[in-house]
């Protein structure tokens, strides 16, 4: 009777096959990672942005067409992020640490009027893909208090609904 050797290992053969599989996986995990990447801080940023937009609604619903602090002034209360570029329109509106933007609002004075926007541009810790070119998503009203949202640099795939 013929018993197994308990210090017998795998095979080469039976080893190479168990390393293809993990680098079949690892070659498509890899792309399908990073695309989840992408869109999660296009999704995230875009969120961020809308939630300015909704205040500064609010705020040109109640006349106050001047961005500040002040109690007559728009304060949109937006965050500071990493994954954006842009300096604070109003100093005391976010602690911005180093690597941190906000969402660009113009006109600063005017709120409401024709071209009243916000733009946020992609930069500091977000996705290569997004930085270069510098990716962005702008929120435009119209007199009429119709907001569109447009894209620019970012795959179409990527786009959240509600962008072009």
């Amino acid at each position: 009777m013929k018993t197994k050797n308990p210090q017998q290992g795998f095979t080469l053969i039976e080893l190479m096959i168990v390393v293809a599989i993990i680098g079949i996986l690892a070659a498509i995990a890899i792309p399908q990672y990073q695309d989840y990447v992408v869109k999660t801080q296009v999704t995230r940023v875009y969120g961020e942005t809308n939630s300015v937009r909704t205040s500064l609604e609010v705020c040109i619903n109640d006349g106050r067409t001047v961005l500040g602090t002040g109690d007559s002034q728009c304060n949109p209360g937006y965050t500071c992020s990493t994954l954006m570029t842009g300096a604070r329109t109003i100093p005391e509106a976010c602690a911005q640490a180093s690597s941190t933007g906000v969402p660009q609002i113009t006109p600063v004075d005017n709120l409401g009027a024709a071209g009243t926007q916000i733009v946020t541009t992609f930069g500091n810790s977000a996705h290569g893909l997004l930085k270069s070119p510098a990716a962005t998503i702008t929120m435009k009203r119209s007199i009429s208090g119709d907001w569109t949202c447009e894209t620019a640099n970012i795959p179409t795939k990527h786009i959240p609904a509600g962008c072009s």
